[in-house]
């Protein structure tokens, strides 16, 4: 069942449970009809407690780091008269993009995600588009793609005028000629 929902083999489920087993973390025993019963020990609770900790660190720092990028993104909009402004790629990305707007003044026109289309029509009340061609008038694009931003980005400045493709710095995305406007001394 591990396996399946995992979607790895059984066979690398059965090597870590074994190596759970010898680092102490799990106990095994032996259930009715030739099935086991896997509990933590006191070790692997305070390992399970000590993972939960540093993933809810990792998180706050992300979203931290998130906030931070997306704010300069938006006043850096702001700034240059960018009002309508359309958010490419519903992610987490694209969420804490849209809790921070507010402190902006900028108008978060539409999402464009083809995938989420299908199941939402609006997305913390921004309405969801399947492509650009279905927003009009728009200032700038963000990419709040998480999946595949380079590809997104790619397509989005040889569609429009790449000074106004704009994506957070912790993407990584390479940029190419022509494209990102600066802010800060930075590439945005």
């Amino acid at each position: 069942m591990a396996a399946k929902e995992l979607g790895i083999a059984l066979g690398l489920v059965n090597t870590y449970l074994k190596r759970c087993v010898k680092a102490g973390l799990i106990k095994v025993r032996q259930a009715p009809t030739s099935r086991y019963g896997y509990y933590l020990t006191p070790k692997g609770f305070a390992e399970k407690t000590r993972l939960t900790a540093t993933y809810l660190s990792q998180s706050m720092s992300f979203f931290r780091l998130v906030r931070v990028e997306s704010d300069e993104l938006l006043a850096f909009c702001a700034d240059r008269g960018w009002r309508r402004i359309v958010l490419v790629g519903k992610s987490e990305l694209c969420e804490i993009t849209v809790l921070g707007a507010s402190d902006h003044p900028v108008d978060l026109v539409a999402i464009v995600d083809a995938q989420a289309v299908q199941t939402t029509g609006t997305f913390m009340g921004i309405p969801v588009r399947a492509s650009t061609d279905a927003v009009e008038a728009v200032d700038a694009f963000m990419i709040t793609d998480m999946t595949t931003p380079q590809k997104t980005y790619d397509e989005l400045v040889a569609a429009f005028v790449p000074m106004r493709v704009l994506a957070m710095p912790f993407l990584g995305i390479h940029q190419s000629s022509g494209g990102f406007a600066s802010y800060k001394g930075g590439v945005i």
